[in-house]
């Protein structure tokens, strides 16, 4: 048997009402009556129950996050900063990893309404979720459109874009390539590419663009690296995202090739875990702690004011920190 809100209240003396008015912060008690009832629980291992509190309507205290995965330095990096802010503030979470399953990310969705959570942050880049649409609760995304009226933080993703293959340029690049994702879902990160073609044409350079799908193994990613290594003429590639930057220059390196003199290559994200295990590495670093803050206080303003106004969009600027590799 489960310990009873009337086992907490027999443990600290008090009647089940007064353990209920400390569990939901209602009217006054003093505090000597609050820290029993709280030692109690604590003793018992007594857990409130959530969906309780949220058919009483009360706040449930938790947040949902839905991300892509937490495998990922970028998105493990961003999710246990988002955590450990919401833990700071009193609020616990559920992390839903939607992987590249739009059905999957469908039944979290479905799964934190139904819990009415107070809130949720979602950063996945799976299409066609219509039911962002209807869901009557405080959103914020992360980096992709999810349905009119939910605002996006981002960085400036044009910005970066055309920052990395500046940088290129400057340094004596001219085959300068990008290797990209798909961009296929509706998210800010597709002008990382409009940014690097709007440097090319400038430069009346030639555009070189490698697309991979967002569900392509390390293995297939490496495969297709080298037949572009040895089948095409490139003195320069910007990659969207570190790990596709890291996979160039291995690949590279077993081709021969020097790093930069034969080949220079910009990164994009700067996660801590690249910058402590890959410092080599020239990339556009994205301010991850900024990200937190901002998701965090437009959530916050929601959570408080379902009818407050924000903008559409809010983007964050990025910089270029200089490695060895380009």
């Amino acid at each position: 048997m489960g310990v009873k809100l009337t086992d907490v209240a027999k443990k600290a003396g008090v009647s089940a009402t007064t353990v209920s008015r400390v569990i939901n912060n209602y009217g006054y008690l003093s505090q000597k009556t609050i820290d029993k009832v709280h030692a109690a629980m604590e003793e018992l291992n007594y857990q409130p129950n959530s969906m309780a509190r949220s058919l009483q309507g009360k706040s449930t205290q938790l947040i949902g996050l839905i991300f892509p995965t937490v495998s990922h330095p970028f998105y493990g990096e961003l999710v246990a900063k988002i955590e450990t802010k919401l833990f700071e503030q009193g609020y616990k979470t559920i992390l839903c990893d939607s992987a590249n399953n739009k059905e999957k990310e469908r039944d979290y969705l479905k799964m934190l309404a139904a819990n009415k959570v107070d809130g949720i942050i979602a950063g996945a880049h799976n299409l066609g979720i219509t039911e962002y649409q209807g869901v009557d609760l405080p959103i914020i995304s992360f980096d992709r459109h999810l349905a009119d009226g939910i605002p996006i933080v981002s960085s400036d993703s044009y910005q970066g874009g055309r920052l990395a293959t500046e940088q290129l340029y400057q340094r004596g690049g001219r085959k300068i390539a990008i290797l990209t994702g798909t961009n296929e879902s509706a998210s800010p990160t597709n002008r990382r590419l409009e940014g690097y073609q709007s440097v090319i044409e400038e430069h009346n350079l030639q555009p070189m663009i490698y697309q991979f799908p967002p569900d392509y193994s390390p293995f297939l990613k490496t495969t297709e690296i080298r037949q572009i290594l040895t089948r095409t003429e490139i003195d320069s590639i910007f990659c969207t995202d570190d790990l596709t930057a890291i996979l160039v220059i291995n690949t590279a390196q077993e081709l021969g090739l020097k790093i930069p003199d034969q080949l220079k290559v910009i990164g994009y994200d700067g996660t801590e875990f690249v910058q402590n295990y890959f410092p080599h590495l020239s990339t556009v670093l994205q301010p991850i702690d900024q990200f937190v803050d901002l998701l965090i206080d437009l959530l916050m303003k929601r959570v408080d004011n379902a009818d407050i106004v924000l903008d559409d969009l809010y983007q964050l600027p990025v910089k270029f920190i200089q490695g060895q590799t380009s």
